[in-house]
């Protein structure tokens, strides 16, 4: 799912995937349901490429977002971004106790609190992706 959910630099929210044209793709707003053309010259990145430092490696965003889900039951951030630092850092800490402290800024936490949101509201909660599941294997006679 998280794919063909799309950052668009300089533009606010999140955009969903709709088509592909040539030189260009067609995308739709979470925010508002508007769909606009993105171009190639435009920094385009999708959720499912974006991945957060740890003190160890780096976490795919799908596991943090699911991380933010368990914590939360489901239900939108119990913080805003207009929170203070200190505060997001501590919610952070609890979604991701390894982060790397240097390298994740406030700002990132923000954002990240904000597609969150944006993505519980449209109801856009399945962040793992689904694996085929494999049927057992017969045992041997």
């Amino acid at each position: 799912m998280l794919k063909t959910i799309l950052a668009i630099s300089g533009k606010p929210g999140l955009y969903k995937l709709v088509s592909q044209g040539k030189n260009m793709l067609v995308v739709e707003s979470l925010l508002n349901g508007k769909r606009t053309p993105a171009y190639n010259h435009e920094k385009i990145i999708s959720l499912g490429d974006i991945a957060m430092f740890t003190d160890n490696d780096e976490v795919p965003l799908s596991d943090v977002l699911e991380s933010m889900k368990k914590l939360e039951n489901g239900a939108i951030a119990s913080v805003t971004v207009k929170d203070d630092e200190k505060t997001l850092r501590e919610y952070f800490a609890k979604v991701l106790p390894d982060f790397d402290r240097e390298r994740v800024y406030t700002t990132d936490i923000k954002k990240l609190i904000s597609w969150y949101n944006l993505l519980t509201e449209k109801g856009y909660t399945d962040f793992q992706e689904k694996e085929e599941e494999v049927p057992a294997a017969e045992s041997a006679e």
